[in-house]
């Protein structure tokens, strides 16, 4: 199915020879200078960009007054748009493409768990540690493999991002230690309900879940070859064939050093017309980071592109245990 926003638009601009791309820091990050978002842009340009995504893991756009249109067209440059999420709805009027975080909105959620239902939860239910940080969508065995998040909206001070290069992460581990890690496979998964706040239905009438997926412990970048650790702390729950203590030591060790090591982490300060891009096959992010220490609104929207299967050292491929696969508008 092909579903596309986009009107007439005037001729693309070669961009390629103003681009520059300013290193934020050693490991991860770059600010991208000398491109307007809000024309099309020709191939060269588009293969400069890919290019150097990979390389630096996250890019940033600053002044960009784009419409969601021109959102959309530039996620399209760089793969088969999704819709907005798996178990959300796109923004209400806008792009089905396109979904949005209101804080206000999140913020105002009541849960339908009595207090009796809640008190059984907290009982039973061990949470991971690692706090907010994810990698997009991995309870389905197709995650998206590059984000584009747009500011629309951001506080006075805070509402950062952060993000971890998860390949720097792996090779930072010794050589006996990462062989260990390419061998295993870990369980993700999704349940809103089960938390207390059932999806409303989806507008296309598909499923809201629960997703189960199994994926490979370390991923190898389907463009650069490269190891990472495929960690996504907001969905992970389990070690494939470890037992429960076995698992949760070995996954709080692994989130630890993802939160710890902010040698390996870049934090994004968001203005006005912003956006950030980022290679979510290499990467893992937490934001608003603050979000629980202000009170302001904060809107940001937000497109995916692509669903690669992961596919991890030994050649084992990510599948579906519960859930649909995601997918592409164009698929």
């Amino acid at each position: 199915m092909s579903v596309s926003v986009l009107t007439k638009q005037p001729p693309a601009v070669d961009e390629a020879s103003r681009l520059a791309f300013h290193r934020v820091t050693p490991v991860i990050g770059a600010e991208v200078t000398g491109i307007d978002l809000t024309r099309p842009l020709d191939t060269e340009t588009i293969a400069k960009l890919r290019r150097k995504l990979v390389k630096y893991k996250v890019l940033f756009f600053r002044d960009q007054p784009i419409t969601d249109e021109d959102h959309v067209r530039f996620s399209q440059y760089f793969g088969g748009v999704t819709p907005a999420h798996p178990i959300t709805n796109g923004r209400a009027g806008g792009p089905i493409q396109i979904m949005e975080n209101v804080k206000s909105r999140i913020d105002a959620r009541q849960s339908v768990f009595s207090d009796v239902e809640k008190q059984h939860h907290r009982a039973f239910h061990r949470p991971r540690p690692g706090r907010g940080w994810h990698t997009d969508i991995t309870f389905v065995t197709n995650p998206s493999d590059i984000s584009f998040l747009r500011n629309h909206q951001s506080p006075e001070f805070g509402g950062d991002t952060a993000w971890v290069n998860l390949e720097a992460l792996y090779e930072s581990f010794s050589p006996a230690f990462r062989e260990r890690l390419d061998g295993l496979r870990a369980v993700h998964g999704r349940d809103d309900a089960l938390r207390g706040f059932p999806p409303p239905p989806r507008d296309d009438g598909r499923s809201t879940g629960p997703y189960l997926s199994v994926h490979p412990l370390v991923r190898v970048h389907p463009e650069s070859g490269k190891k990472g650790l495929f960690l996504s702390p907001g969905f992970i729950k389990y070690i494939e064939g470890y037992s429960e203590r076995e698992s949760d030591a070995l996954l709080t060790f692994l989130t630890e050093e993802l939160s710890a090591r902010l040698d390996l982490q870049v934090r994004f300060r968001w203005t006005p017309n912003a956006l950030a891009v980022w290679d979510n096959r290499a990467t893992s992010h937490w934001g608003p980071i603050d979000g629980e220490h202000f009170t302001d609104e904060r809107i940001v929207r937000r497109t995916t592109v692509g669903t690669s299967v992961p596919v991890g050292p030994d050649g084992f491929t990510s599948r579906q245990i519960a859930g649909e696969r995601f997918f592409t508008l164009e698929d």
